[in-house]
């Protein structure tokens, strides 16, 4: 099905691309602008003029699932330099070069999703993420890049692949908005075309929370055996208050029902201990552990159960103290005043990781698959290199192009 302006003239074709499981666009030829009635087309900014380097995005209306996507970069009469990010911001491809006249293919899985577990129940979504385009019910992609460029889109539902499932907190959210990013929308570009990620995770939630919103529930309406879902809380748990609260009993008890529910579906569970916070001791060379008993607590469950463990605590402290004190401030949100549109007082936080950040800690939980010598670890792409975090990559070779939306209000939890 070759979607061009020949089609759209046909009244009969706009059902058809509604409910099809293949898409195929050619974006050298015009495209719509979105909307539901038609299913498919340029949304959420202008439609990119001819030979322009603005970035773009491009929705099609699917039902949830796992869609394997294949792009074909590059451009007949210039030359280009594009980065692929699905839905909020998950990083897919990343500064693919072409000469003018050149073409790279590009292949990756997006997993789409929608709020509804059922007829009658749904995820309990924060009012913040009604918006979010991971919860919508479109697949968009965004080409952004120094100069994106694009010659053709093809979109085919693929259910059979393993999916990895993600729960946890602000850390590891898809961050609809720049400049907040979190491993949860980087750890995709480590993953080939033979693995879906997604991301259930929600700013401000502990493990309490993640199940009465019915994040678990949504989870397990699709989770099959050879899925894997990777679990990282404790930054929120430690600050309930009440019986029955703290590491020993309110925290180890809800992560038991995580394991138990994901391996009745012959799924495999993964945890991550809490990224620290930037919190140096005096002498600004040391960081101070905030998370009391909560890492600790989880290790312990992990070997009782019996859980692979990726420890990022360990492995973030040991990141910021090689970055340093002020170097550190680089991989989190730390901000000049009028760095963004609004923002006029500097962004000053040591909980909540910027693209660099998120990137680096993206890394490190990969790193972990592979030393757990996880099956998972052979669908890793072969670029990646092995990380350590005492050695992180450097900040200022570090390149991000944002997104367009931006938005200055800290994320829920810290």
């Amino acid at each position: 099905m070759q979607v061009n302006k020949k089609f759209l003239a046909s009244l009969a074709f706009v059902p058809m691309i509604a409910s099809a499981q293949t898409f195929d666009f050619d974006m050298t030829e015009n495209q719509p602008l979105y909307s539901d009635e038609i299913g498919y087309g340029y949304d959420i900014l202008p439609a990119p003029a001819k030979k322009s380097n603005e970035p773009f995005y491009f929705s099609v209306k699917v039902p949830d699932g796992n869609y394997k996507v294949k792009v074909e970069l590059g451009a007949k009469k210039k030359a280009g330099n594009t980065t692929v990010r699905a839905e909020g911001r998950r990083l897919m491809v990343e500064n693919v070069i072409t000469k003018k006249g050149e073409f790279a293919d590009c292949e990756f899985v997006v997993n789409k999703r929608s709020p509804m577990i059922n007829e009658k129940e749904r995820v309990r979504l924060k009012q913040r993420e009604k918006g979010y385009l991971s919860w919508d019910d479109k697949l968009t992609l965004e080409f952004n890049g120094d100069a994106p460029s694009v010659k053709s889109i093809h979109i085919e539902r693929d259910d059979s692949c393993p999916t990895i499932y993600l729960c946890g907190n602000s850390t590891v959210v898809d961050q609809n908005n720049e400049p907040w990013a979190s491993w949860g929308q980087m750890i995709t570009r480590w993953f080939n075309a033979d693995v879906s990620v997604s991301n259930h995770a929600e700013s401000g939630l502990t493990a309490g929370s993640f199940l009465a919103q019915k994040r678990l529930e949504k989870i397990m309406t699709t989770l099959k055996a050879g899925d894997y879902v990777i679990c990282e809380f404790g930054h929120n748990d430690e600050k309930e208050k009440g019986p029955g609260t703290g590491a020993w009993y309110h925290y180890t008890r809800n992560l038991k029902i995580f394991i138990d529910n994901v391996r009745s579906k012959g799924a495999t569970i993964v945890f991550c201990t809490p990224t620290q916070r930037r919190r140096f001791s005096n002498d600004k060379k040391t960081i101070i552990d905030t998370h009391g008993d909560f890492p600790a607590a989880m290790r312990t469950v992990a070997e009782r159960e019996n859980v692979p463990l990726i420890d990022l605590n360990d492995m973030t402290r040991d990141f910021f103290e090689a970055l340093g004190y002020e170097d550190s401030k680089r991989a989190l949100v730390h901000y000049p005043a009028n760095t963004f549109p609004g923002q006029n007082e500097a962004l000053a936080d040591n909980t909540h990781f910027n693209p660099y950040g998120a990137y680096e800690v993206a890394k490190m939980v990969v790193m972990g698959i592979k030393e757990l010598k996880l099956p998972l670890a052979d669908d890793i792409r072969a670029d990646f290199t092995d990380f350590d975090p005492k050695h992180p990559d450097n900040w200022k070779t570090f390149k991000w192009v944002p997104a367009k939306n931006a938005d200055i209000m800290k994320p829920d939890g810290n």
